[in-house]
């Protein structure tokens, strides 16, 4: 598990990419309108819309932009009809990359991402080609200082996660994707605020770079992260502290 926070601080340190280059609402209302559509308007029987959701308001989004992002989902509201697609490949080091897009025009979303690997020191690959070496998880990061290691033990025995990780700064808590939501609940009930929570996909192996491949690397995720068609850009993509705190700069 070690180096699944890497990219994530980074990101963080680096000045909190999509919402600095205001991308995070547009992506989840996608997600919500394509939750729906999928599972129905109604979050206490669609999980992911759930999700989709909770995540909408810890951004702060008002109200009534995920209730028109629901209703286009549901068809109650005209609006765009987005398709879901998966790539997989391979950056800079042979680090393994999947990017998650929902796109009105498959066409330009193949087109881009093929571009952004291919620009940028990267390999479009097959489907399942790394697809193998992820599975999803509910990721919970707690600050060292927020709890203490028995604390979270207890809640993870509690409350059905599957294990708890050192990450350096953060304690991890690793789930299932059903359980998460049980699992960031007991969380907040013991009056511990997440550094951050997700569900997202987690690699089996981790890759780690160094100097100009790590640069490398970070500029195909950057790259692939900016396109309007991505939702969720994964890797496992890993670097030591050393290069870490050179390039947090």
């Amino acid at each position: 598990m070690s180096g699944h926070s890497k990219w994530a601080t980074i990101k963080h340190k680096k000045g909190a990419l999509d919402a600095k280059r205001g991308r995070i609402f547009t992506r989840l209302i996608k997600e919500i309108t394509i939750a729906a559509k999928g599972g129905g308007g109604d979050p206490d029987g669609n999980p992911r819309l759930r999700t989709a959701i909770a995540a909408a308001k810890a951004e702060n989004m008002p109200a009534d932009n995920i209730k028109r992002a629901i209703q286009r989902g549901t068809g109650e509201l005209e609006g765009v009809n987005y398709e879901e697609i998966t790539f997989e490949g391979y950056g800079p080091g042979g680090v393994a990359v999947i990017v998650e897009v929902l796109t009105d025009n498959r066409n330009r979303a193949v087109s881009e991402i093929r571009h952004g690997f291919s620009k940028n020191g990267g390999n479009l690959g097959e489907s399942n080609s790394v697809s193998w070496m992820f599975s999803k998880k509910g990721v919970i990061a707690i600050a060292k200082g927020a709890a203490s290691e028995d604390k979270l033990m207890e809640i993870v025995l509690e409350s059905g996660a599957d294990d708890l990780n050192d990450e350096g700064e953060n304690w991890e808590i690793l789930s299932s994707p059903k359980d998460y939501e049980n699992v960031l609940a007991a969380v907040k009930a013991a009056g511990i605020t997440p550094a951050s929570a997700e569900v997202t996909m987690v690699s089996s192996t981790y890759t780690q770079l160094e100097g100009s491949a790590a640069s490398a690397m970070i500029r195909l995720l950057e790259a692939l992260e900016d396109l309007d068609d991505t939702q969720n850009v994964y890797s496992n993509f890993d670097m030591d502290e050393k290069t870490m705190a050179e390039m947090a700069g």
